[in-house]
């Protein structure tokens, strides 16, 4: 089998024992399979025989650069495999200096979109078994799944992860060396949501985002992926006042924790959808962090997060074109 007829996994899988057996890495930064089909899970891989749990297909959605956070602590270079998508993550992590490039082996690995189980399920499609055509060298645009009931199928366009139907782009913004090709997905504005949400009322705006963070259950998912929340003291970990509970004692509590964080993560988010993709309620979170971006991209010029290592983000750098800020008041 030649190298362009084997599978993104296989190339890995045969490159990162390569990389451990010479000693230019001491472990690989990976996704193994997870108890379902479609729900593999970031993990580290230290041994060659290890690697026969390596994935990677359709459903590998994880953005594992924050995971360097910790490795870069490690002795030893740590092998990552990188989306397009996550290298903007790494990248911002690196200008923040939360990440140590000399410790890290980075190979970016092609994609063709990653998938949403929730939308897979939303077709009504259950009691799945085995899922075909996640497979990133698999051209196919039809997923076929099997199932206890049968057999189903849906486009795999259909049933993208949202980031992807508004992705930055294929190209790897750091790498060590590239498997596989990546297919062009983006099919949607990425700012059309926000548009329709500042087309709002002050109160219809109030009466959604109330709607959507009802359900929210303070899990800290979404704070615990977010490569951009990298403290290492959470503010909402303090033991000094109340914003370490789980439960909320009132409804302003709950928006509270979205709302600081979003703030937080202001001109260093990179929209990787991470927070979105692991609420187990389904809130929208991207669209706070979003709606910042549209706002910076306005007011201080077009700025994409770890796009560029050199400038300064527009929030921490000050000059006297900067805009005022009444302009908020006046926007409404």
């Amino acid at each position: 089998m030649t190298a362009q007829q084997q599978t993104t996994q296989t190339q890995v899988v045969n490159r990162a024992k390569e990389l451990l057996a010479d000693g230019t890495v001491a472990r690989v930064l990976g996704w193994k399979a997870g108890e379902l089909p479609y729900a593999p899970q970031p993990a580290y891989f230290e041994k060659e025989e290890d690697l026969e749990e390596f994935v990677y297909n359709g459903f590998c959605g994880a953005n594992l650069s924050k995971y360097m956070i910790e490795a870069s602590k490690l002795d030893g270079k740590t092998l990552v495999c990188l989306k397009p998508c996550d290298t903007y993550s790494f990248r911002q992590l690196m200008k923040e200096h939360r990440v140590d490039r000399e410790k890290a082996y980075i190979i970016g690995v092609g994609c063709k979109g990653k998938l949403d189980i929730e939308k897979i399920k939303a077709q009504g499609i259950k009691g799945i078994q085995s899922i075909q055509g996640a497979e990133r060298t698999d051209d196919a645009d039809t997923l076929t799944i099997q199932t206890l009931y049968g057999e189903r199928t849906c486009a795999y366009a259909d049933v993208m992860l949202e980031r992807c139907h508004v992705c930055k782009g294929k190209e790897h913004m750091i790498f060590d060396e590239l498997i596989g090709e990546s297919r062009d997905t983006k099919d949607r504005d990425r700012f059309a949501q926000v548009k329709e949400i500042e087309a709002m009322t002050p109160g219809e705006r109030f009466a959604f985002f109330q709607k959507e963070l009802s359900r929210c259950i303070r899990c800290n998912a979404c704070r615990n992926v977010c490569p951009a929340c990298s403290c290492r003291k959470c503010v909402f970990d303090s033991s000094q006042f109340d914003s370490a509970q789980k439960a909320n004692a009132d409804p302003f509590e709950e928006k509270m924790f979205h709302i600081i964080r979003a703030f937080h993560v202001a001109g260093r988010c990179t929209d990787c959808g991470e927070c979105s993709r692991v609420c187990p309620q389904g809130i929208p979170l991207h669209l706070f962090n979003r709606k910042f971006i549209k706002d910076i991209n306005e007011f201080y010029g077009e700025y994409q997060a770890g796009a560029d290592l050199e400038p300064r983000g527009p929030l921490t750098s000050y000059v006297f074109e900067d805009v005022e800020p009444g302009i908020v008041a006046e926007r409404g």
